[in-house]
């Protein structure tokens, strides 16, 4: 299949594969596809080792990386982030957090280790180093959510030759792209998993692709199938960037216990939420989101101050679910779009990619033959 994607990538399938766990990104890259890593829950050292590692699974083969760079964002004292930033977190959030965990029984987690030194990197100037160690690296692309490229990252990626992509919720994220220089647009509708407005793909696609000119644009949110993708394609968009379908892969490093949970989850199961980021993000609904909505909860933080409040909660949370604490498992959710509803087993993510891409040229085929002459 030959689009404006896979022209520009190199690849077999136009389909961008984002994920957390770098087997899931050579396993859609060996498949036709493009992998792209999630790297900002990574060090600069974690980072290098990771893409090290991709490398030498794909064998030249292309992949990526994203970044979260927000716009917005609580600033703290560059000289001691860290603790400057951890002052700013109110007595009332701490005391919240504490008591829901004692609430639902939530052991400690042996082995927790917090990641201050990565969410107070959730900004400009931490998203450059994670930069720095990619850019060491042969990636294809580089992705940036949650706001317009620093001029910087643009200008690296068309000096090295990477395709610079940045996801978009509405029409006036995309204008502010385009002039920015990137290369490649995702407009990511509603349903997606993770950060994400408020308007459906099947209205911000078209949309975009019309902004776009001869910038290819990718359709992410409620992708997972290859009937969905063909959809995309036939709305203008030269590929799909899906994220949570490969939370149904046997490569993906989430816990049984969230991926037993998304294998009975509904498409009404997920909801936008600021509570683990601190930014609207869709995620599967479970009793942390009614706590955190109920009377006497404090609110969400911004980022990186509600991930730094949480992030040794979810850590036993995580331990106590996998464990099949009843407590946890009732606690326990994570980032995913509405197409959980059509999880129904797990599969190596090669098979997800070949299928999603077979399954379209089948449903394009079709369409051209029931919409001939007759």
């Amino acid at each position: 299949m030959r689009t404006p994607l896979t022209e520009l990538l190199g690849i077999n399938h136009p389909i961008v594969g984002f994920n957390r766990s770098p087997g899931v990104v050579a396993a859609v890259t060996n498949a036709g596809g493009i992998g792209v890593l999630a790297a900002s829950m990574y060090t600069p050292a974690e980072l290098d080792a990771q893409l090290t590692w991709i490398e030498e699974q794909v064998g030249g083969r292309p992949y990526g990386v994203d970044l979260l760079v927000p716009e917005k964002f609580a600033p703290g004292d560059p000289d001691d982030l860290i603790a400057s930033l951890r002052a700013q977190i109110p007595a009332e959030h701490l005391a919240f957090v504490r008591d829901l965990l004692a609430k639902y029984d939530i052991p400690p987690a042996p082995g927790a280790v917090l990641h201050d030194e990565i969410l107070a990197a959730f900004n400009p100037a931490g998203a450059a180093e994670l930069l720095d160690v990619a850019f060491q690296h042969r990636i294809s692309l580089v992705a940036n959510a949650l706001g317009t490229p620093p001029p910087d990252l643009v200008a690296r990626g068309k000096a090295a030759g990477v395709v610079v992509a940045a996801l978009v919720g509405q029409a006036k994220h995309a204008q502010r792209q385009i002039e920015a220089g990137v290369d490649l647009l995702i407009a990511q509708g509603t349903e997606a998993g993770g950060h994400t407005g408020t308007i459906a793909t099947m209205v911000l696609t078209p949309e975009i692709v019309d902004l776009a000119g001869d910038r290819p644009v990718l359709a992410a949110g409620g992708i997972a199938t290859g009937r969905q993708m063909a959809a995309a394609l036939a709305l203008g968009a030269a590929g799909v960037w899906c994220g949570s379908v490969w939370l149904s892969s046997a490569e993906d490093i989430a816990n049984q216990a969230i991926k037993q949970k998304f294998l009975s989850a509904t498409s009404n199961d997920t909801l936008r939420s600021p509570t683990r980021t601190g930014k609207p993000a869709r995620q599967l609904r479970s009793a942390w989101h009614d706590e955190w909505a109920a009377t006497g909860s404090p609110g969400p933080l911004p980022m990186p101050l509600q991930p730094m409040l949480v992030d040794e909660a979810w850590q036993r949370i995580d331990a106590a679910a996998e464990a099949g604490h009843p407590g946890g498992v009732a606690l326990e959710s994570f980032f995913v779009g509405q197409v959980v509803g059509s999880f129904q087993n797990i599969r190596p993510a090669g098979d997800i990619t070949r299928e999603m891409a077979a399954d379209c040229e089948r449903t394009i085929r079709a369409l051209a033959g029931g919409l001939g002459p007759t």
